[in-house]
Order: structure tokens, then C-alpha cells, then sequence
């Protein structure tokens, strides 16, 4: 059975065994036309997981005013981005909203000066 064939009134995670990786919980949430799910280990904390999801869409949402399928799909740099704010090497670090929009904002700023430059460089060397 899918996650999206699955009833509201189910609980939001589902025990698996996976070949590759072995005993697994998938957490997922929906919101509106999207499913957030992240496959995590038997001692992961199922709330905190829940938890962890609302921070990561709320960042989102916050990142591109009403997240979307489309910002999803043709921004997932950013995408990423936030998300390894938050979680890196399997260990959250980041659930202050506002810090990790910081950290997003000061990525873009950097990627901004990066082009800039990289134009000032192709400038002085068609110069000579």
C-alpha cells in the first residue's frame, strides 16, 4: 500500500523491513499536495520526526512564500540547502526557523557575490 492511498485516519508511520537498509519507519506528513516522508531507524522518536518534518515545511513555505510541487522541483539546491541547515550527518541541528532562514539568506548572498565576481573575471579577461 502507498503512503498517498493511505487513509487520514491512519497513524503517519509505517514499519518496513527494506532489503538494503533492514528494518526502517517511514514518518511522513501531507500538506495539501505534498508528502514530506523521511525513512529513519526502529529508535528514531516518531513524534520528534513529525516534529523535525513541520520545521523543514514551515522553512520552506517561509523560503518560497507557499511552497509548491514547482519550487520542489526547479529550486531543489535551496531545497537541499535548508534541509542540510537542519539535519546533517544524520543529526539534527538546526529547529529555530528563523536561524535556518538566516543561514538560506546569507547562502544567496554569498552565491550573489560569487557571480558577481565570476563576471568582473570574464570581464578582465576578455580585456586582454
Amino acid at each position: 500500500m502507498s503512503i498517498a492511498s493511505r487513509p487520514d485516519s491512519f497513524c503517519n508511520y509505517l514499519n518496513l523491513h527494506i532489503e538494503e537498509w533492514g528494518n526502517v519507519k517511514l514518518i511522513y506528513r501531507h500538506y495539501a499536495t505534498l508528502y514530506f516522508v523521511f525513512a529513519v531507524d526502529s529508535q528514531e522518536s516518531d513524534l520528534g520526526i513529525l516534529d523535525l518534518i513541520q520545521v523543514f515545511v514551515e522553512s520552506l513555505d517561509k523560503c518560497f512564500c507557499n511552497v509548491c510541487e514547482l519550487d520542489l522541483i526547479f529550486h531543489s539546491d535551496k531545497v537541499h540547502y535548508v534541509l542540510d541547515e537542519i539535519v546533517s550527518g544524520g543529526m539534527v541541528l538546526e529547529t529555530n526557523i528563523s536561524m535556518v532562514l538566516e543561514s538560506v539568506k546569507e547562502q544567496g548572498k554569498l552565491g550573489k557575490t560569487s557571480l558577481r565576481m565570476g563576471e568582473v573575471q570574464q570581464t578582465d579577461v576578455y580585456r586582454r
